[in-house]
């Protein structure tokens, strides 16, 4: 199992707090809440939606593309399955 770097899953659970503070996207807050109402804790939740986050933001970089809106959404929406699964 690879190790984490701690410095970007720290960027990336800000991001994520920043996403359910703004409300930016909204379906990250939507999301947050279902896996919640599911009975997944709210650092679990979050966890889960970081891995969505850097799913994305691999496939930006790999591909180079832009930010797909809908991709995220799809893959929010499939959580708590992750995207790579």
């Amino acid at each position: 199992m690879a190790k984490t770097n701690p410095v970007l899953k720290h960027e990336i659970a800000e991001v994520v707090n920043n996403q359910l503070e703004n409300l930016d996207p909204p379906e990250t807050k939507q999301t947050h809440d279902r896996l919640v109402a599911n009975g997944i804790s709210d650092q679990e939740a979050r966890r889960l939606i970081g891995c969505v986050v850097s799913s994305e933001i691999f496939d930006v970089l790999k591909q180079q593309q832009a930010f797909d809106h809908a991709r995220f959404v799809k893959a929010l929406n499939k959580l708590p399955k992750l995207p790579w699964e």
